[in-house]
């Protein structure tokens, strides 16, 4: 048959692979927005396909890799003129929706610190780094996706683990440890308790804020003491009045999240831990970064 449109028995098989598609576009373009947009012209692709497919998971695969790969490019572009520092968007992970986390490999490629680092990356090492490392695809089937060798596949993936670094190893931490770090955090930041929060605070720690270009520090805040002059300084803002703070599993790891009055979420707010200290703290504020995240808790 010449297409098979969008029939049950096409849809049932979409549909099974749809958290899968979606996990891969997140981690290809570190926004869920963006990534459901690229699930949605897959299956439009799909249900105008050829059938039988062969393979639909291989076939599946290879569509939304590309079809991420020419999103990669204009992305780029739109990154480079952001207003402020750009993070990923948030994702409510408790719930399945990036797909099974239970390896070290698949916490590590959906954590906001690993997702910025694969921005250094070439739009193809990105592909490569996340098919072998997050789904395990071989060098072989990298190849067929891509339609790349075998060999391009594993220069192009040794020189992305390259760029990436070895960040593998913090997420090996025990994961009741991280939730006590970000609680005493939390805690901490509320309070206003400066001396637990330079106990808390890594000599190098960084803040960075994600506001759109409003209503957050367009650059990062350097070292403890600026650090913690900062997180002081967000309960006494007008919006923080009658906030309320919870700790949810977000990109596969415990987070701060804020909700005002009314129920709208404010902020989500990310730590990065190496051993006991916080190293990074990441605060998605803009509305564009957190609407997704909205939705999930809706």
């Amino acid at each position: 048959m010449d297409g098979h449109g969008a029939d049950a028995g096409s849809v049932e098989v979409f549909e099974g692979q749809r958290v899968r598609l979606f996990g891969l576009a997140y981690r290809l373009l570190g926004s869920a927005s963006e990534a459901e947009d690229m699930v949605q012209e897959t299956y439009l692709r799909w249900s105008r396909a050829s059938w039988p497919v062969e393979v639909p998971a291989a076939w599946l695969t290879k569509v939304i890799t590309n079809l991420c790969l020419n999103q990669l490019a204009s992305a780029r572009r739109q990154r480079e003129s952001y207003a402020g520092p750009w993070l990923p968007e948030p994702v409510l992970t408790a719930d399945g929706a990036l797909g099974p986390l239970e390896t070290v490999e698949q916490r590590e490629s959906v954590s906001l610190g690993v997702l910025i680092l694969l921005e250094r990356l070439t739009p193809t090492e990105r592909a490569v780094f996340v098919l072998r490392e997050a789904f395990g695809h071989s060098h072989a089937e990298i190849g067929d996706i891509l339609d790349i060798d075998e060999a391009h596949s594993r220069q192009l993936h040794r020189r992305a683990r390259a760029h990436v670094g070895e960040p593998r190893k913090r997420f090996e931490s025990d994961r009741e440890q991280h939730r006590r770090i970000v609680q005493s955090f939390l805690e901490a930041t509320v309070t206003g308790d400066v001396a637990a929060l330079e106990r808390l605070l890594a000599a190098d720690v960084v803040a960075w804020a994600d506001g759109g270009g409003a209503t957050a520090a367009r650059r990062p805040v350097l070292g403890p003491a600026k650090v913690i002059r900062y997180l002081r300084g967000l309960p006494s803002r007008p919006e923080a009045a009658g906030v309320r703070a919870e700790i949810l599993d977000v990109n596969g790891e415990p987070a701060v999240l804020v909700r005002q009055p009314d129920g709208d979420v404010l902020a989500i707010m990310a730590l990065e831990i190496a051993g006991d200290r916080v190293v990074a703290i990441r605060t998605m504020v803009s509305p564009a970064k957190l609407a997704f995240a909205a939705v999930q808790l809706a």
